[in-house]
């Protein structure tokens, strides 16, 4: 039996911009690459041609992009890439100016709006002028504590058009939550809403926000925008105007654009931050910019006019990463609120209603969606979506057959990955290579990515740590408040020296796919043999009777012990015979190591604001060390399930 699930066509391969950006790289450069493995090899060997081409390839705007492309090109950190270039993001986002969709929101079924292009350069325009008039200017921090809806846009292409940075948080993130992030970077405006909708439901955030701003004093200004509630009470929020009022006095002008260096802050991203306050990861604007078109263009075989969705919020950086679809001159489908409310049904709706073609979501929703039992091919049409991508944790082979049976059997389906860290991909989508069950298909062109072994060796079919051996653009610029640089280096350099070291444990197979077991710190290391924590995950959540799972090592009479928590599917009990099935299924399919030694039913699982569960809390209840941040987590209550079990004491 075959592993490949899709093959694109003839046509489709012909057609995609990435073989056309190889044929122009072969004329421009009198070279014979003949595929996509070929132009990787390429992309990493010759970085210094790469990434020009793909400036000139996509029409990149800048003032000037110098005439040097990387300076200390074998320094990490330390290299960078045009060092004398000026540009300015929201410039190469601002490509169109017509009366196409540039941006379509649902709020749920409460609020549908949509925003043309031209309407998009104008509401810029008037929001970056109100920014200069409050006297924000280049390197000033701007935040948003908002939904993904249309105004946060326009904040952030206002806040990079005058040179300023941006940051964000969703609006569920508690006060905690966003004074550790926010009060760390000292913004001076800071945009948000009355409240947002999920399940349903309403939520007032106002109180939330008026805390917020008492404790953030470098605030000057609290935009706020009416959206969840008739009327705007935002009474004791200190420096409050209504979104209206901030922007209603300026007319229409020809956007300003400042010039800004390659490494000049764009987005100061954080950390999870679930081992203590969230680390500030700084992004440049050109690394930024030049990543996620090479990934929406060349991965992704996103064009003109397509409408481009991915399901996320503005705490995690896959919104970061679907506003730059807009420099493919994309349409973007936002979406704020429940994707499950109020039958499962609403995504592809909205990919029905819109004609989305890039339809991106998580590994855990497509789960979801399969213990559901939704058959989304028997109930929509879905004929314009060309392509899913997931991210977040990694896709099951099960999800794979789940997309390819009861979602769509003509689909480019990627499990893709990177991170935060990055402001994009390291391995990832290749729409002119086939798809493996259970695999993501390539790595990202222009980046020298690689699998050492604990000696620093490079390994092949072999599990090992994720690694890049070579300087790129999207590099973070260094953290917040780490002078020194001591913290950046720690964060990657410090396991090999030079190369940067991702924490993912992994596996490269001789067609330069990728299998990703889990996160390197969360790898489990029973009588010192390290395990993926996704292998456990895939064998367990097969069993009808378990709705999901997570697994930890407990350090146990001086070795390691797995212990599996699982929460069932309602109408089960964890006795007896289900541990032994439980334990059956991990040993005929895995290897004996990884049976549990101790299977514990719990009724929730705790899991960051970006759905990712988190192994590594769980780890420090159960040794009863404390859990430094729970206020990055979106169930913190659900850590008490955790602690002082007696079943873990023997």
């Amino acid at each position: 039996m075959t592993d490949i699930l899709w093959q694109p066509g003839p046509e489709r391969v012909k057609n995609a911009n990435v073989t056309r950006f190889r044929e122009w790289i072969n004329g421009r450069n009198n070279l014979q690459l003949n595929d996509f493995v070929e132009l990787y090899d390429w992309s990493v060997r010759e970085m210094e041609k790469f990434w020009p081409e793909l400036i000139e390839y996509a029409g990149l705007k800048a003032e000037s992009w110098g005439d040097v492309v990387l300076e200390n090109p074998h320094q990490m950190p330390g290299a960078q890439f045009f060092p004398k270039a000026r540009l300015n993001f929201a410039q190469n986002l601002l490509r169109r100016d017509d009366q196409g969709d540039a941006l379509v929101f649902w709020g749920e079924d409460k609020v549908k709006t949509r925003m043309s292009w031209c309407d998009l350069n104008i509401a810029v325009s008037r929001f970056s002028q109100a920014l200069r008039a409050q006297g924000i200017k280049k390197g000033d921090r701007v935040c948003g504590y908002m939904p993904n809806m249309p105004e946060t846009i326009v904040a952030m292409l206002a806040t990079a058009a005058i040179g300023a940075t941006w940051s964000s948080a969703s609006p569920d993130f508690g006060v905690q939550g966003v004074e550790d992030r926010f009060g760390q970077i000292e913004p001076k405006v800071m945009i948000t809403v009355d409240g947002y909708y999920y399940n349903g439901k309403s939520h007032d955030i106002r109180a939330k926000v008026k805390d917020v701003v008492d404790r953030i004093p470098s605030l000057e200004a609290v935009v706020i925008v009416t959206y969840a509630f008739d009327g705007e009470n935002n009474t004791g929020i200190r420096n409050a105007v209504s979104y209206g009022e901030f922007t209603g006095r300026y007319d229409a002008e020809k956007i300003e654009f400042e010039q800004v260096e390659f490494n000049h802050p764009l987005y100061v991203m954080f950390s999870s931050g679930t081992t203590g306050k969230p680390k500030c990861i700084i992004h440049g604007t050109g690394g930024t910019l030049l990543k996620q078109v090479s990934e929406h263009l060349m991965h992704c075989d996103v064009l003109p006019g397509d409408r481009v969705f991915y399901f996320t919020t503005c705490g995690w950086m896959m919104w970061n990463w679907l506003v730059g679809g807009l420099a493919a001159e994309a349409t973007l489908l936002l979406y704020d609120g429940s994707p499950f409310y109020p039958n499962g049904n609403i995504l592809f709706d909205y990919a029905d209603a819109e004609g989305m073609t890039l339809f991106g979501t998580s590994a855990k929703y497509i789960d979801a969606l399969a213990k559901a039992e939704l058959k989304p091919i028997q109930t929509h049409n879905l004929s314009s979506v060309r392509a899913m991508t997931s991210t977040g944790s990694p896709l099951a082979p099960e999800s794979f057959d789940y997309v390819y049976k009861d979602i769509k059997h003509d689909i480019h389906l990627a499990s893709i990955s990177g991170g935060t860290d990055i402001m994009g991909c390291f391995v990832l989508a290749s729409p002119v290579l086939p798809v493996k069950r259970g695999v993501i298909q390539t790595r990202a062109l222009g980046v020298a990515v690689n699998v050492y072994d604990d000696n620093a060796k490079p390994v092949l079919n072999q599990k090992g740590e994720l690694v890049c051996t070579a300087p790129f653009p999207s590099m973070p610029v260094g953290f917040w408040n780490d002078p020194d640089g001591s913290r950046y280096h720690d964060a990657y350099f410090d396991r090999f020296p030079n190369i940067w070291c991702h924490g993912d444990y992994v596996e490269l197979d001789d067609d330069g796919g990728m299998i990703i077991y889990g996160r390197s710190d969360a790898t489990l290391n029973p009588g010192g043999v390290r395990i993926g924590t996704a292998e456990i995950y895939r064998q367990v959540e097969l069993l009808p009777e378990i709705q999901e799972s997570i697994v930890i090592g407990q350090e146990w009479d001086n070795d390691v012990r797995v212990v599996l928590f699982v929460v069932l599917k309602p109408g089960n009990s964890l006795d007896d015979a289900l541990c032994d099935r439980i334990r059956q299924q991990i040993r005929n399919n895995c290897t004996p190591r990884h049976v549990p030694a101790k299977i514990v039913a719990v009724d929730d699982i705790p899991r960051t604001k970006s759905g990712k569960i988190t192994e590594l809390a769980v780890r420090d209840v159960v040794h009863g060390r404390k859990v430094k941040n729970q206020e990055a987590l979106a169930n913190p209550e659900a850590l008490d399930l955790y602690a002082d079990l007696d079943m873990l004491k023997n």
